[in-house]
C-alpha cells in the first residue's frame, strides 16, 4: 500500500494562511492524508513559558465591615490611624461630584492609552471630549475593548498608566462637563 505524499508548497502555503487568519483550529482530509491544525497553546508550551516569568505581589486593600452591632457598642478611645485609614483618598465633595463626570472600566483587563505601541495616544489632558469618542482601550483576554467618553467635556485628569491592570468599576478619567 502507498503512503500519500503532500507537496511541501502546498503544505507552506497552508501554514501561511491559517497563521494569519482568526480561525484557531482547522482539520482537512484530501486524498487518505488529514492535516490538523491549531493555535492554542499545549500545556507544555505554557509552563515553559510560564517557568522564567517573576510575578510582583499586588497590593490589596481590604474592605472594611460596618456591622449594625457596633452602633451599640460603648465608644472606645480612638485608636492610631491604620495604614488603610491614611492612604485612602478623602471623600470627594459634593462640589466636586458636580464639576467631574467619571469615566470607570466596564471590565477587568490591562489598560492602554493607544491602538498600538507606536500611535499616539487617543486623548491627554485638556482635550476636548465628546460622546462615542474613543478615550482608551481596556484588553481582555486578548479582546481590545474600546472605552468611549459618554459626555461633552474636557479630560480633566487620566487616573491609569499605561499597561497598568485595571479592575471592574476602577476609575480611569475625570471629565469636566460643559
Amino acid at each position: 500500500m502507498a503512503v500519500p505524499m503532500i507537496e511541501i508548497e502546498y503544505l507552506k502555503q497552508l501554514l501561511e494562511i491559517f497563521d494569519a487568519s482568526s480561525v484557531h483550529d482547522l482539520r482537512i482530509e484530501q486524498e487518505g492524508v488529514e492535516i490538523k491544525l491549531s493555535k492554542s497553546p499545549r500545556r507544555e508550551d505554557i509552563s515553559q513559558a510560564m517557568a522564567g516569568m517573576q510575578f510582583a505581589p499586588m497590593p490589596m486593600q481590604m474592605p472594611v465591615a460596618h456591622h449594625a452591632a457596633a452602633a451599640h457598642a460603648p465608644e472606645a478611645a480612638p485608636a492610631a490611624p491604620s495604614a488603610a485609614t491614611t492612604t485612602a483618598p478623602p471623600p470627594a465633595d459634593s462640589q466636586t461630584d458636580k464639576k467631574y463626570h467619571e469615566i470607570r472600566s466596564p471590565i477587568v483587563g490591562t489598560f492602554y492609552r493607544s491602538p498600538s505601541p507606536e500611535a499616539p495616544v487617543y486623548i491627554e489632558v485638556g482635550q476636548a471630549v465628546s460622546p462615542g469618542m474613543v478615550l482608551c482601550i481596556v484588553e481582555a483576554m486578548k479582546l481590545m475593548n474600546e472605552i468611549e467618553c459618554d459626555v461633552y467635556g474636557k479630560v480633566a485628569k487620566i487616573l491609569v498608566e499605561n499597561g497598568q491592570p485595571v479592575e471592574y468599576n476602577q476609575l480611569l478619567f475625570l471629565v469636566e462637563q460643559d
